[in-house]
């Protein structure tokens, strides 16, 4: 099993390699507690993955270097792997699944791999990397059922302990398990009294899913934009450190999800991905008791495809009440839409939209619909415009 000592020999090897990265208090996003994020989405490469692979490819004898490496990965581990790998001098090939982000994938041939793109998830690129194995002899690099690759991201562990010896709660990302099974093995050997929980996927509860089972279970499917951990099963390793070491597994739902990237987007102008993003859902949205502790949120990872931040943000707004669309039966005759607008602008929100539609078959033939978007500041706010609107006479269909 991975030890102290080891992990601690990994922070050796990792100096000049991997980032200690800033642990930053953020105040502005405290939910009742006092909050700091660990930003592993600030390491080199965008998140914590470049430790284990590093340490892991530290550790192989000249044979296994020479037979090449061979990785699977939904991206971040692609790119620890691609720049352990050239760094060493080394062919690395890596798989990956065809649905993974156009970002990630340019950016792990960037940093010296070659990508093979698999049709499906990370589990269908992960069984082509087998298949690869057995035919080609290459090392294998996994991502989180390892020892070696544990460790290496144990060191966040013990960055955390050293940065905030204070810490009672650390939030941690969940998918394999080999980030959370590094940190609580530090965190819980230094301190058995912090708090350690792993945060998921609603979509992909895998290690929760392990536990209830009391084993290593197989989810049929992973359904989340969290692509970093859509894990269908943990390592055999991973569920046997997280039964020992951690307290508790928690889930978050897409949109808790959407919101925490935006609400690290706008208060502390920081990008995450979703898989970066859960631990601090998991705050936000009360999944834990952190009441008048010293909470860590680990964000893991910064590498989020342009196209999904911005559904992600559109995402947000809605979910927060930034943004709502309503729908308003009307009957088309003049000063109508005067009417509704002006009871918007009383309330204070802002109009980005208007689209006029005459009514369906089986409505009145003077009826028609008006959809409106609109920018608001809260829930409690969309709650008023419909409630003004009601009472003036309109319909809300939406």
């Amino acid at each position: 099993m991975v030890t102290l000592d080891r992990i601690y020999h990994a922070s050796t090897v990792l100096k000049g390699v991997a980032r200690r990265t800033d642990l930053i208090e953020a105040a502005a996003l405290e939910n009742g507690c006092r909050l700091f994020l660990k930003t592993e989405n600030l390491q080199l490469t965008g998140s914590f993955k470049l430790r284990g692979a590093y340490y892991k490819i530290s550790r192989l004898s000249e044979e296994e270097k020479a037979a090449g490496i061979l990785a699977c990965s939904a991206g971040n581990h692609a790119q620890g792997v691609a720049l352990a790998a050239s760094r060493a001098g080394l062919k690395s090939v890596v798989c990956m699944p065809d649905g993974a982000p156009i970002s990630k994938v340019e950016a792990t041939k960037a940093f010296g791999a070659e990508v093979v793109l698999v049709k499906g998830g990370y589990d269908d690129a992960y069984a082509h990397a087998c298949s690869l194995q057995r035919e080609t002899g290459m090392t294998m690099i996994h991502p989180f059922n390892d020892e070696d690759v544990i460790a290496g991201q144990g060191t966040i562990g013990l960055e955390i302990m050293d940065q905030l010896p204070e810490a009672e709660v650390i939030l941690v990302p969940v998918g394999g398990g080999g980030l959370i099974s590094g940190v609580a093995c530090a965190v819980k050997t230094l301190n058995p009294n912090v708090r350690v929980i792993g945060v998921q996927a609603a979509g992909a509860p895998s290690m929760r899913e392990s536990l209830g089972a009391h084993e290593p279970v197989t989810l049929p499917k992973a359904s989340t934009f969290a692509d970093g951990i859509a894990v269908r099963r943990p390592g055999d390793l991973t569920y046997a450190m997280v039964r020992e070491y951690v307290d508790e597994i928690v889930t978050v739902t897409e949109d808790e999800i959407a919101a925490a990237i935006l609400a690290l987007l706008e208060k502390q102008k920081m990008i995450a991905e979703g898989a970066g993003a859960v631990s601090l859902a998991a705050v936000l949205s009360g999944k834990v008791d952190v009441a008048g502790k010293n909470v860590v949120c680990l964000i893991s990872g910064g590498n989020i495809d342009v196209n999904i931040l911005s559904r992600v943000i559109s995402r947000g707004l809605i979910t927060t009440g930034r943004r709502v669309t309503l729908q308003i039966a009307l009957e088309d005759k003049p000063g109508q839409l005067v009417e509704v607008s002006s009871i918007v602008a009383a309330c204070g929100a802002n109009v980005i939209s208007v689209v006029h539609n005459v009514g369906n078959a089986g409505t009145a033939v003077t009826s028609c619909y008006l959809t409106l978007g609109l920018e608001t500041r809260d829930a409690a706010q969309i709650a008023e415009i419909r409630e003004k609107l009601t009472a003036a006479g309109f319909t809300l269909t939406e």
